[in-house]
């Protein structure tokens, strides 16, 4: 669900060193909410649309994804808990909880209802936003997560299996690193710890995924470490590829799936695509 580290040994993080966009320049805001304080910033104008990233690098989402989707939307970016600029406690990490959290600072800002969009474990955070409220649901947007963890490939089940072990020789390392300065304020260690203990734990959310009511688009990379056949299965459980669409395109599911060429589950919120896609998707209205 989250970066390159799953897939890579921890010797190799080049990753660190990459020119990745900085953080947003504008000030943003804290939410208290469940025992924490979240740092969150709002761009833009229009139906707004909650943000959220992947783990470990906000920047990854909260630079040219969120300037780009901030021309359309009034974008409400959340930095999850104990990422970016977010608190933490000493409580473990769920997707569940990162959910209410959404729900939460939502409620702060007197938002009844927004559109969702996540990128790996913001997606995982996004899907269980849409299961666990519905009713604050517009839209939905998943890129690059999976519903349940038998949909990532072993090699990266056992990247999060070794990770707590390895945290503070990890960690340690970030701190080091462009990405540990523009994000001072990260307990490295902790973080990738935690991100480990998240990341192991068993999971299908597929009874859930059934019950998703909202429009939802799907994205994915074309070498992504979710395997092929899991992509194909989540877009089934929503309703899609049951049949042919017909003709004139009327029997097609309202739910939509984009695979991009060229990419990987790290190179894939680098595309030009991804946004392209997903405000084409969350614009259009469909008459019935």
């Amino acid at each position: 669900m989250l970066m390159a580290l799953a897939a890579a040994p921890p010797s190799g993080l080049a990753w660190t060193q990459q020119a990745s966009m900085p953080p947003p320049a504008v000030p943003g805001s804290y939410a208290r909410v469940n025992g924490t304080e979240l740092h969150y910033e709002v761009r833009g104008n229009g139906q707004p649309l909650v943000m959220l990233h992947g783990g470990v690098d906000p920047s990854e989402m909260f630079g040219a994804p969120l300037v780009e989707m901030a021309k359309h939307f009034k974008v409400i970016a959340i930095d999850a808990r104990g990422h970016g600029f977010s608190k933490d406690t000493n409580a473990p990490w769920s997707c569940e909880q990162a959910a209410d959290d959404v729900a939460a600072v939502l409620t702060q800002l007197k938002i009844d209802k927004a559109s969702v969009m996540g990128y790996s474990f913001g997606g995982a955070i996004a899907l269980q936003f849409a299961i666990r409220h519905p009713d604050r649901l517009d839209k939905l947007v998943i890129v690059s997560a999976a519903y349940a963890s038998k949909g990532q490939y072993p090699e990266v089940r056992t990247a999060f299996e070794q990770m707590p072990a390895m945290a503070d020789s990890i960690g340690g390392e970030i701190a080091k690193s462009p990405l540990g300065k523009k994000y001072p304020g990260v307990d490295w260690p902790t973080m990738m710890r935690k991100t480990g203990e998240l990341n192991r734990q068993d999971f299908d959310w597929s009874t859930g995924v059934r019950g998703i009511k909202a429009r939802t688009l799907l994205v994915f990379a074309d070498a992504d470490f979710i395997r092929p056949e899991h992509i194909a299965e989540f877009y089934k459980l929503l309703g899609g590829g049951q049949r042919d669409a017909g003709f004139d395109g009327s029997l097609r599911s309202p739910n939509e799936l984009a695979v991009i060429p060229g990419t990987t589950h790290y190179t894939l919120m680098a595309s030009p695509a991804v946004t392209q896609y997903s405000t084409a998707f969350l614009a259009h209205q469909i008459v019935l």
